[in-house]
């Protein structure tokens, strides 16, 4: 095991690391022009709490602050068992958001790296009235829907909202799930499409459309998150 890795196994790195991760957000989001999606979006889902707030992997790291200067929207975040899961974790709660451990998606196997578990504390934390977000894509396959968010609104009730959040400055890396580092001052852009209303004891057939909708729902928010931060018509 080389250095780096073994550094980054140690709780004090990691508490670090995501102090400094969670400060450096702050500090992006504070200077950043605000761009809202629709512009009443607040309002809009005022009445629709608790939400299922599904994003896309490597497109997340401005999501905390979708709560914005809304006190009462509760939220917590499913994240990963992974070492880097550690430090998301660490940086979500640092900026006020609550987390619940465990994999999404692996195909419609929620029992693989705590998937139950996380499935049945993301049903709980709806009923107890926070919003759930998650990330859609089926781990390690980009802008691939799984079925976890389809599952989750059709036991709860709850609707999804699919999320996009774009900066005009970013750094994209070229990683599996396209990750954008988020740079400051520039214009930031946050879009929301919903909501997308998924009924109870639906077939497979009727899950895999909703999963597909949900996967277009999502590209669309992406596409049109990036041409509001970018100013392209």
């Amino acid at each position: 095991m080389g250095l780096f890795r073994r550094l980054m196994r140690s709780s004090a790195v990691q508490a670090a690391v995501g102090r400094t991760a969670a400060a450096y957000l702050r500090f992006v989001w504070k200077t950043n022009r605000l761009i809202v999606d629709p512009p009443d979006l607040y309002d809009q889902v005022e009445s629709q709490l608790p939400l299922i707030i599904a994003m896309w992997h490597g497109q997340h790291f401005m999501v905390p602050f979708l709560k914005h200067d809304q006190p009462n929207h509760r939220t917590k975040v499913l994240i990963s068992r992974h070492r880097d899961g550690e430090i998301n974790a660490i940086v979500a709660e640092r900026l006020g958001i609550g987390t619940i451990r465990g994999s999404g998606d692996h195909g419609g196997r929620f029992d693989r790296k705590g998937g139950v578990g996380a499935f049945k504390a993301m049903f709980d934390a709806l009923k107890d009235g926070y919003n759930v977000a998650l990330t859609a894509d089926v781990p390690k396959v980009s802008r691939i829907a799984g079925n976890g968010v389809v599952k989750l609104a059709s036991m709860s009730g709850r609707p999804v909202y699919a999320i996009a959040i774009a900066t005009s400055r970013r750094i994209e890396l070229n990683n599996w799930d396209r990750s954008a580092v988020n740079l400051p001052f520039g214009r930031i852009a946050i879009v929301a499409d919903g909501p997308i209303m998924i009924p109870d004891e639906i077939d497979g057939a009727e899950a895999e459309q909703y999963r597909l909708l949900v996967e277009q729902r999502l590209n669309a928010a992406t596409a049109r998150a990036y041409d509001l931060a970018d100013r392209r018509p």
